[in-house]
């Protein structure tokens, strides 16, 4: 079976458990400070210290710590004398977009502080590749063999080179406030913005405000020193705006009341937990007994929710099922202003399909002015040793508007979170098939990422049949679907996606997809006409994919309950198991959306038309929707399955 990762070349992307090609043999690098704030981080107090040298919690003084032996002369020279190297630009492709509502007020002075995040040239990405195949495909003898965060480091961590030519780098130009994460493959550095400006030429940084938000951005590319190139995949902090969600709310009373299906229906005004619960087979026994067991979301652009609106919305909507009435952890900054719809909306579906389970949020405000706040969440992953077995993240961008170096690093990221044993969802997105002009004046859909990750489980959108009624569902109509550009199709999801192309009736234009990348969603749940409450204040008509996705994560943070209890490993990346279901007998563990159409691009060709759906996977609502309890039995026989291998 083919790996599913997408390679990228470089002498440090070898095999081998921390090794690979593009090492130094012998050579020794100490002084790398790992650690953070938030709980689990790696790393202990003195860890590499330098005789004499007093430490700064979670800083390296770079310039009195960092010692390299066993080093060639040369090396050691070329890293001290960049002033003669020439430029090369790591994210040429990555394009700098100013999102509507962002007014620019100037360029920050020279010692405004900013935030850069340095992604450091990781080794060992083909054996990561091979091992999440093997410990995510139940049919492999090593299913659910997931490995710890210290290993982890020990697959991908820099070559030593690496750390010494980057860390020299910034010694050379006076950078002293660094952090590292446990897997040694960022480093988190502040220095005045003319400071940041000589490191990386090009770049200039500017001042954007929207509202009561700054943030400090480059409109200009930036380049780091040629001999740089090869150690490093991108630069965060200079480019990338943080993605908006954008809630949708749509008036139940605006849509057109069709026929009664049947006296057994239960009438009712809007989503609600009872209601999920209630289509989706869910009995009031459906709730967590481990302590042992955790789910979370991440927030974003100061998005909070508050531990009231939960407690309430539990009083309104939780009488028909055992559940917790408040978030059990915090990590990262939680506000005290205003709750946001979305923050409200993720944490309380999460906490109803997965009640009575322990609940993280992850909230990363980009409160720095020069941080990428989805970068911020990405480096607690790979700093914390203990963390939620399930997170559900409600977060895009166009594939367009990011660098492929960027969108390949953030994928090795999932690919990391897999190994461990992590389940990450995303919300598929609410633009349906998306729609872009091309250079040639024609259009194209646009895919989402990381949505279009292939290391994710993508989550999409239906709605009932009947607005009012608990029937059967059919296609959200902004249901974000379709075909990476980026990303080629993987394996385990080959047989499902070509039995659609295939077979399809009707298909849009082949110059609008690219049908051999990575298709998404993986599967889909009701994302239309919810109840929220936020802010104490009870709020109908909330829809998106924002939705349909904690409410996933919860029955997968549930189905885990299962398995702990029988002494089995957590589903981790759930993708290969979710597209087995069907050739192992379990197709009525999801039910099969058939009906409807994604919109799309509103022109003479497609019409506004994207993808349909149809029997079996389709790119509008995957390969279904939840039927929990055969869900939960087909989940658990694979476990079983892959115990006797």
């Amino acid at each position: 079976m083919a790996p599913w990762y997408r390679g990228r070349g470089g002498p440090d992307r070898g095999d081998g458990a921390g090794g690979g090609g593009g090492g130094v043999p012998g050579a020794e690098v100490t002084g790398v400070r790992r650690g953070s704030p938030a709980r689990g981080a790696g790393g202990r107090a003195g860890t590499g210290q330098c005789p004499g040298v007093p430490w700064s919690p979670g800083r390296c003084p770079l310039t009195a710590c960092c010692r390299y032996r066993g080093l060639p002369a040369a090396l050691l020279l070329c890293a001290a004398a960049w002033s003669c190297a020439v430029g090369l630009a790591l994210e040429r492709d990555q394009p700098f977009r100013v999102p509507p509502g962002w007014a620019h007020t100037g360029r920050v002075e020279p010692g405004h502080d900013v935030q850069l995040t340095f992604a450091l040239r990781q080794r060992g990405l083909r054996r990561l590749a091979r091992l999440v195949e093997a410990v995510s495909d139940p049919r492999s003898s090593r299913y659910g063999q997931y490995l710890s965060l210290e290993r982890v480091r020990d697959l991908v961590q820099p070559s030593p080179a690496t750390l010494m030519v980057v860390l020299k780098w910034l010694q050379g130009h006076g950078v002293e406030t660094c952090r590292s994460v446990a897997t040694l493959d960022f480093l988190e550095c502040h220095m005045p913005a003319s400071t940041a400006e000589r490191v990386l030429p090009g770049a200039e940084f500017h001042r954007y405000v929207k509202g009561q938000r700054s943030v400090v951005r480059s409109p200009r590319p930036y380049m780091v020193p040629t001999e740089l190139a090869e150690h490093l995949d991108f630069v965060g902090g200079l480019h990338r705006f943080p993605a908006e969600r954008k809630m949708v709310s749509r008036a139940w009373v605006k849509k057109e009341l069709e026929q009664h299906h049947g006296g057994r229906a239960a009438f009712h005004l809007g989503v609600t937990p009872s209601v999920l619960r209630q289509r989706y087979n869910m009995t009031k026994g459906d709730i967590g007994l481990l302590p042992n067991n955790s789910q979370a979301c991440a927030q974003f652009l100061e998005q909070y929710f508050h531990q009231a609106d939960v407690a309430e919305f539990m009083k309104l909507f939780g009488s028909s099922f055992s559940h917790r009435t408040q978030v059990d952890q915090v990590v990262g900054h939680q506000g005290l202003g205003k709750a946001g719809l979305e923050a409200s909306l993720d944490v309380e579906y999460i906490m109803s399909t997965g009640a009575n389970i322990s609940t993280w949020v992850f909230s990363n405000a980009g409160r720095h002015e020069s941080q990428e706040p989805f970068l911020a969440w990405l480096l607690l992953l790979s700093n914390m040793s203990s963390l939620p077995w399930v997170h559900s993240v409600s977060y895009g961008d166009d594939e367009d508007s990011l660098s492929v170096a960027y969108m390949e690093r953030v994928n090795v990221e999932f690919m990391k979170a897999a190994a461990r044993g992590l389940t990450i969802l995303f919300a598929s997105g609410d633009d349906g098939a998306g729609c872009r002009r091309v250079r040639s004046g024609n259009h194209t859909f646009r895919p989402s990422f990381p949505a279009s990750s292939p290391y994710v489980t993508t989550v999409g959108g239906t709605s009932f049949k009947n607005p009012f009624l608990v029937t059967a569902e059919v296609t959200d109509y902004i249901s974000g679907g379709g075909f990476s550009n980026i990303f080629p199709m993987p394996q385990y999801q080959a047989a499902a996606v070509g039995q659609f192309l295939h077979s399809t009736p009707k298909l849009p234009p082949s110059s609008y997809y690219n049908s051999s990348g990575r298709a998404y969603p993986d599967l889909a749940a009701l994302s239309d006409n919810y109840w929220v409450v936020t802010n104490r204040i009870p709020l109908p008509w909330v829809s998106g994919t924002s939705a349909s996705t904690p409410v996933v994560g919860g029955m997968v943070a549930l189905v885990n309950d299962r398995r702990l209890q029988q002494g089995l490993a957590p589903l981790g990346f759930l993708n290969p198991t979710l597209y087995q279901l069907r050739e192992q007998g379990h197709e009525d563990a999801l039910y099969d959306v058939t009906q409807g159409c994604h919109v799309s691009c509103l022109d003479g060709v497609v019409q506004g038309q994207g993808f349909c759906a149809g029997p079996g996977w389709d790119p509008v609502t995957g390969c279904g929707s939840p039927n929990f309890p055969r869900l939960l039995r087909a989940l658990l026989a694979a476990a079983a399955r892959g115990r006797q291998q």
